[in-house]
């Protein structure tokens, strides 16, 4: 089911700025029990990406309480919003552009996330990497090719997700998830003032971190920094964590297997709170 600015509908005109260029941001929302999980945070993600992008300003209140009133119809599911500059002109220019376009849409919840969190992920290493652009690091705007490339290599690998570098060979995070490792009480997530995307359950679990007896760190390291860890876990909104049991980094090298759980165990009820 779609919304596009407060009414039902499945047609969005050609000429959107979203369709021509990517020129909007997201957000994706767990829905359980008819809310939107961490929706202030979710809130605040779209601000960020629209002052980045110098999107015109939506009815930030209206919005919300439509994300509100659209959670409330369902007792689970996914809640999707896209803010795009708006519909008109031709070219790059911006200008003229007063009324964003509010694009929302409610799926079913991945069924698949309950078993892969008592499964656990097998990851692999993209051979894709993301481009450095400090600039639109960290916001969640609509020009996703590289995940799109990346998410194709992860079905052909037959693998859960993947391990995401950037072009100078450093670990960023996965394809659709954010990623953390533990060795003794030090927590590690990789530095993304580069590039890739600050994800709502990654400031979640910043935050539970700062709050605990570990030691957390946002580094800049290479892929093998990961085969000494005792635990790896991932995360994004939906999921929220999922642990992670091996990582194929190299197929000349051994698999990186991972049994400990602690973190994860730590994290999990945590992040299930709305």
């Amino acid at each position: 089911m779609y919304w596009i600015n407060g009414e039902r509908s499945d047609y969005l005109p050609v000429n959107d700025r979203s369709v021509q260029f990517g020129d909007g941001c997201f957000t994706t929302a767990r829905v359980e029990q008819g809310q939107a999980a961490l929706l202030p945070l979710h809130i605040q993600r779209l601000q960020k990406g629209v002052e980045r992008l110098y999107l015109p300003q939506p009815d930030w209140q209206q919005l919300e309480n439509h994300i509100r009133q659209i959670a409330s119809t369902t007792e689970q599911g996914v809640l999707k919003v896209i803010i795009s500059r708006g519909t008109g002109g031709r070219g790059y220019s911006a200008e003229g552009f007063t009324q964003p376009n509010q694009i929302l849409s409610l799926s079913p919840y991945p069924e698949k996330y309950l078993k892969q969190r008592q499964k656990g992920f097998s990851l692999v290493l993209s051979p894709i990497p993301m481009g450095i652009n400090p600039y639109l690091a960290g916001i969640k705007h609509l020009n996703r090719l590289e995940q799109v490339l990346i998410k194709s290599f992860i079905e052909k690998a037959n693998a859960d997700e993947a391990l995401v570098l950037d072009t100078d060979g450093l670990l960023v995070e996965c394809c659709t998830a954010n990623i953390f490792w533990r060795k003794g009480k030090d927590v590690y997530t990789p530095d993304l003032r580069g590039c890739g995307i600050e994800g709502v359950m990654r400031e979640r679990i910043i935050a539970l971190l700062s709050e605990s007896d570990y030691y957390f760190s946002c580094v800049n390291c290479y892929p093998e920094t990961l085969a000494d860890a005792d635990e790896v876990i991932v995360c994004n909104s939906l999921m929220p964590v999922i642990p992670v049991r091996e990582i194929q980094a190299n197929e000349n090298q051994p698999i990186w297997e991972y049994q400990s759980r602690e973190l994860y165990g730590y994290l999990l009820p945590e992040c299930l709170k709305l």
